[in-house]
């Protein structure tokens, strides 16, 4: 297979395809709207484990063996694993890796992850270095509220402008063999710092990068906002998804109801999430659960999938430095 790059952007002469996806979530993400499109619903949050890490583990072990038995496929079939968490060094993932024992690359683009595994192993696929690869990103909420803030216990209040760490895993099988979706282009993202400092809006701290990206990719590929039926960000929430809509109205580019965050989809108004959710699950199964299905059915004609990631830790919160932020954006395709 060959491609072609125009500025940012990866074009693939032949597409890569989308062999099967799965979605795995914890009990409050199941009772959410969308809570009918998951493959797995768990009924508590520990997954039968005896600690959040290793509930995460679970999830992504489920996630995967959902996307491997709808696909007929064992892991011995795939060439490569790809897939990140928020936690240190990924231990959740590559813990979860370990017992499935397939080649495996780590990633890390915190709430981007889902996205930057699938630009990855479409290029590994689309090179002809994997014909089946294996793209994963989860988030557990208890996990990441241990590592970035406060364990549960401490009760700590938490601001209008917070996220809600979404406990999902979206998992994605790519293939060299033409389905029913098709991934067609992908853009790299660039870093972008606003110069926030709040680690409780990263929805501001992301906005920018995901109007860069999205910028860069109409520039890159000669289209527009209306070419597509759907552009989708994960996960700026309320504040950033208004953000991103009020920067490129100020370029006189109107996104209209086509533009939606995976943020503000996974949770009902009901269920008290303050700005939305976040994570790197939360975009990963609002996209394995409910947009794939929509394009691969012809309810969705195309799709501009935008992760988008804030890439911070407590350690340089704690030293007061600001919140980069990057987006990375694939374009996906119904089959005609």
């Amino acid at each position: 297979m060959t491609g072609r790059r125009v500025g940012d952007t990866l074009f693939f002469d032949e597409p890569v395809w989308v062999e099967s996806c799965a979605a795995a979530v914890g009990k409050k993400e199941g009772e959410g709207p969308l809570g009918a499109c998951f493959d797995y619903v768990a009924k508590e949050n520990r997954f039968g484990e005896k600690t959040w890490e290793k509930a995460e583990r679970r999830m992504i072990e489920l996630a995967c063996q959902h996307a491997l038995s709808k696909a007929d496929l064992t892991p011995s079939a795939l060439d490569c694993a790809l897939g990140g968490d928020l936690l240190n060094q990924c231990v959740s993932t590559s813990f979860a890796m370990r017992g499935l024992g397939m080649p495996y690359l780590g990633l890390y683009g915190a709430c981007s992850t889902m996205a930057e595994s699938l630009l990855l192993g479409a290029v590994l696929t689309a090179g002809g270095w994997s014909r089946k690869a294996l793209c994963a990103a989860s988030s557990h909420f208890c996990s990441a509220e241990r590592q970035y803030r406060y364990p549960l216990e401490y009760g700590g209040q938490r601001p209008p402008c917070a996220q809600w760490t979404a406990t999902a895993c979206g998992a994605v099988i790519l293939c060299d063999a033409p389905r029913r979706v098709r991934l067609r282009a992908a853009t790299v993202g660039r870093i972008f710092d606003p110069g926030i400092t709040d680690s409780a809006n990263m929805g501001a701290a992301m906005a920018q990068s995901a109007y860069e990206t999205l910028r860069t990719f109409f520039r890159d590929s000669g289209t527009a906002p209306e070419d597509y039926a759907c552009i989708v960000t994960g996960d700026l929430a309320a504040i950033g998804h208004t953000m991103v809509n009020e920067l490129f109205a100020r370029d006189g580019v109107t996104l209209g109801g086509r533009y939606q965050d995976c943020g503000l989809l996974l949770y009902g108004k009901e269920q008290d999430v303050h700005a939305g959710g976040s994570g790197c699950g939360c975009s990963a199964a609002v996209l394995c659960g409910h947009l794939l299905p929509r394009l691969a059915c012809g309810e969705l004609k195309n799709l501009l999938f935008c992760g988008t990631g804030a890439l911070m830790s407590p350690l340089t919160a704690n030293q007061g430095e600001t919140i980069p932020g990057i987006c990375h954006l694939i374009v996906l395709e119904g089959a005609k």
